[in-house]
């Protein structure tokens, strides 16, 4: 059998269309991706604009009964807002208002890892697509990385939301690359890592020498013209997952896809069976 990977930027399940988040939406918009494991970032659990709800229980109920999943709180309370605090990554959600980064999977997992990546101090200004053009700026917050070991096929597989900020998302990104390296090694495993890099077109593949599956603006949605949601791959060609073939520079199959949701469009990879 083939493996469909996909990441998503949420965006807390919110519309440009109309503004709003509905969860029958997103439960809708993720189901029709039907993928084996996806990688979410910009995650709600808790949050009054979204209803209320923990997002990541949303995802997996959309991808089916029995999905393993694993939500990365970031931030205490609401991102943007007065008053967030850091979170745990490597820790319970705080009891109150959370936000952060999800992986699920309907595939069996070994184990789970999680790397926390330091954020830069200050105010940075992020670019707003309005029209004019607009800059905010804002406090970055912190970031991680997470990481599900699929049993079989035996495969390591990331989600990270890397910093808005030049350089810092650089930095970060070679912090992963060799946090995943390392792991995959342990594991005899080759490695995917997936998410919302803030890094356009090729550089991140560029930075790490993987292999990119999925080429194709993301962002903004309505209209794309650059690429910041990725799929790398890395270490198929010396350890290969049992039921995977190797030739992934022409074997596997990655697409964008529009969402009925958020201001970004997903990245979808099946990976070929043997």
């Amino acid at each position: 059998m083939s493996l469909r990977l996909a990441s998503v930027n949420l965006f807390s399940g919110r519309s440009l269309r109309d503004g709003l988040v509905d969860h029958d939406r997103v439960t809708s918009g993720l189901a029709a991706l039907d993928a084996d494991v996806v990688a979410l970032q910009e995650v709600d659990r808790g949050q009054a604009r979204s209803g209320g709800a923990d997002q990541t229980a949303v995802a997996a109920a959309a991808l089916g009964g029995g999905t393993a999943h694993r939500f990365v709180p970031l931030v205490a309370g609401t991102p943007g807002e007065p008053g967030w605090t850091a979170a745990d990554p490597t820790g319970p959600p705080p009891s109150g208002p959370a936000y952060g980064i999800a992986l699920l999977s309907r595939r069996p997992v070994a184990s789970w890892h999680v790397l926390a990546l330091e954020p830069p101090r200050g105010r940075w200004p992020m670019p707003v697509p309005t029209r004019p053009p607009r800059l905010l700026w804002i406090k970055d917050e912190p970031r991680a990385a997470v990481v599900a070991v699929l049993a079989e096929p035996r495969l390591v597989v990331a989600c990270t939301h890397l910093s808005f900020v030049p350089g810092i998302n650089v930095r970060q990104l070679r912090r992963v690359r060799g946090w995943l390296a390392a792991l995959a090694e342990r594991e005899s495993a080759p490695l995917v890592l997936l998410g919302d890099l803030n890094l356009p077109g090729g550089l991140p593949a560029r930075l790490t020498g993987w292999t990119p599956l999925v080429t194709g603006a993301t962002y903004p949605a309505p209209a794309p013209r650059i690429q910041v949601d990725h799929a790398l791959a890395h270490g198929f060609a010396t350890g290969v997952a049992p039921g995977l073939a190797t030739g992934l520079a022409t074997g596997a199959d990655g697409r964008v896809v529009a969402l009925p949701f958020s201001d970004h469009r997903a990245v979808i990879v099946d990976l070929p069976s043997m």
